[in-house]
């Protein structure tokens, strides 16, 4: 399952980033955004998502939000 599939204010685990653009993936890395991390959906409104990843928040689109699968 993905980013946009869960459930806000739950943890879930970044087992994956699928994507093959590697502009975007350089992007989710530098957020701390990779395998093995722990990441919660703090919000989501129409088609942004409010993510918190290392104790930082971060706002990011829906189609980000696709790449990541938890």
């Amino acid at each position: 399952m993905n980013l946009t599939e869960a459930q806000i204010g739950e943890e879930y685990i970044i087992k994956d980033i699928q994507s093959d653009d590697e502009e975007m993936n350089a992007f989710l890395f530098s957020l701390g955004c990779y395998s093995g991390e722990a990441i919660t959906v703090v919000s989501q409104r129409k088609r942004n998502y409010v993510v918190s990843i290392k104790d930082a928040r971060y706002n990011i689109d829906d189609q980000l939000a696709s790449a990541i699968i938890i």
